[in-house]
């Protein structure tokens, strides 16, 4: 049996589409529209008895980055502008 090169090609197809799937996921929640930013921050703030202020920020924050972390705490790393946008004191800006 002779394999043709158009065939291997496309056994490919769905291992990439797999590793595009995951890279997206690794990202975290990045190239958000910013319609998307509500959801998500009303999901980011509701765990916190402060909600006004981390809505507000994680607003600010979602809009400038387009991305915020998944969970309601920590797991920052997944969107470094989010992470790392400081405070004038140092301190993190985004909840």
């Amino acid at each position: 049996m002779v394999r043709r090169p158009h065939n291997t090609l496309l056994s490919l197809v769905p291992l990439l589409l797999i590793l595009i799937t995951f890279s997206d996921v690794a990202e975290g929640y990045n190239r958000l529209r910013p319609a998307d930013c509500r959801p998500r921050c009303t999901y980011r703030c509701s765990a916190t008895s402060h909600k006004k202020p981390c809505m507000f920020f994680c607003l600010k924050c979602c809009s400038k980055c387009l991305c915020v972390p998944p969970g309601t705490f920590g797991n920052k790393q997944t969107c470094p502008c989010y992470n790392n946008w400081k405070t004038q004191q140092g301190g993190p800006k985004c909840p």
